[in-house]
């Protein structure tokens, strides 16, 4: 089949869940023989091919607010000249875009990502653009794609829509490199972490505020930035203080000593709200991280009970940051539970094959509008 994967930064990946998931599948998509297309925005990979992959670079407006779409719009546009069997549309809020791809019988299916609506970032006219595109997905797309089931639920219940879940796969990690986290000047179980981009949804302030108050000895690293909230990463180091505790990184692109990071850290701070299936999360299983993370259904989907410990405010971080350095051995334990969950639960081969079996799906035309919607 030739499939065509639209709507995000593209690969190699180096920004969020979205290229990690195309990256993971459609090099396996690829090496099965389907021919695959990505399309890509911002640094340029040198060759036109990656990991049998073939990449179409093309521009974007670089504002917050139409940087997104007008990528997705060019890329729609070139897609349509070359007719894929299926394309994949990454983010709902490009739902605009699918009537083109209809117009011309390109069988689409739509990955609807998280409660985007919910993100402090789109308040306003922001929020009510992402909620108009949910529907809009709904009423343009062949198939809904579900990364978890709180998702599914949330189209269920609010657009009586059907949609297929495939989550994300985790990055399995056996043998973290210590050299690498020795060289950063940090020791196996000798800090607690953060990786997340600077955004209020995942609650970097609460992190923050939530180690302050608590008595740790050891140091919190916090890693991590994003492009268009200065004002939000300033309040968060604002909460931090001088406290000669905390340390911010910034971005760190070095994936062998980010993995290291997450295999050495005693406690790994998951804030992120309102997505499904989250990539940090589940990176951060597959390394062994003994996982402490703020209280939704998505998050305790993933973990389950057994292989995580949950907060909802500053207090309750504080006695789980404490209690995690009281008995780091027993933190050790849940941080092998959530990586054995994470090796049955969230494999990229599995992923990747659902993901062919739903383009198989698509280019035959067994998907169509009248699928997503419920009967009766």
């Amino acid at each position: 089949m030739r499939i065509a994967m639209i709507g995000t930064r593209g690969v190699p990946a180096r920004y969020g869940g979205f290229e990690t998931a195309v990256e993971e599948i459609g090099r396996r998509l690829a090496a099965g023989g389907h021919r695959v297309t990505v399309y890509c925005r911002g640094e340029r990979h040198p060759e036109r091919e990656y990991l049998g992959m073939r990449l179409v670079h093309l521009p974007a407006v670089r504002r917050k607010v139409a940087e997104t779409l007008s990528h997705t719009g060019l890329s729609v546009l070139h897609a349509a000249f070359r007719r894929p069997d299926a394309a994949i549309v990454f983010n709902a809020a490009n739902a605009p875009l699918l009537p083109v791809l209809r117009t011309l019988r390109i069988p689409v299916a739509t990955h609807v990502d998280g409660l985007e609506w919910k993100r402090t970032k789109w308040s306003g006219a922001g929020q009510r653009y992402y909620q108009t595109a949910e529907s809009l997905a709904v009423r343009w797309s062949d198939a809904l794609i579900a990364d978890a089931t709180g998702i599914q639920d949330y189209y269920r219940e609010r657009f009586d829509a059907n949609s297929v879940f495939i989550p994300y796969g985790a990055p399995i990690l056996r043998e973290p490199d210590t050299a690498k986290l020795a060289e950063a000047g940090y020791r196996p179980r000798g800090f607690h972490l953060v990786v997340a981009r600077f955004e209020p949804e995942n609650h970097l302030h609460l992190k923050v505020e939530g180690y302050r108050r608590s008595g740790a000895e050891l140091p919190l690293v916090v890693v991590g930035a994003a492009p268009y909230a200065d004002e939000y990463t300033d309040r968060v180091k604002a909460l931090a203080g001088d406290d000669p505790r905390i340390t911010f990184l910034g971005s760190v692109w070095d994936q062998d000593l980010l993995d290291a990071f997450y295999a050495g850290a005693l406690t790994y701070l998951h804030g992120h709200s309102v997505g499904g299936t989250n990539p940090s999360l589940l990176r951060a299983m597959g390394a062994g991280a003994p996982v402490v993370a703020y209280d939704v259904n998505f998050n305790r989907e993933v973990l389950g009970e057994e292989a995580g410990r949950f907060f909802g405010d500053a207090e309750s971080l504080a006695r789980e940051i404490e209690a995690a350095e009281a008995d780091p051995d027993g933190a050790a334990k849940r941080g092998v539970a959530a990586r054995d969950r994470a090796a049955e639960r969230y494999v990229w081969d599995d992923v990747a094959a659902a993901y062919e079996r739903l383009c198989e799906d698509l280019a035959a035309r067994r998907l169509t509008r009248r699928t997503v919607r419920r009967k009766g």
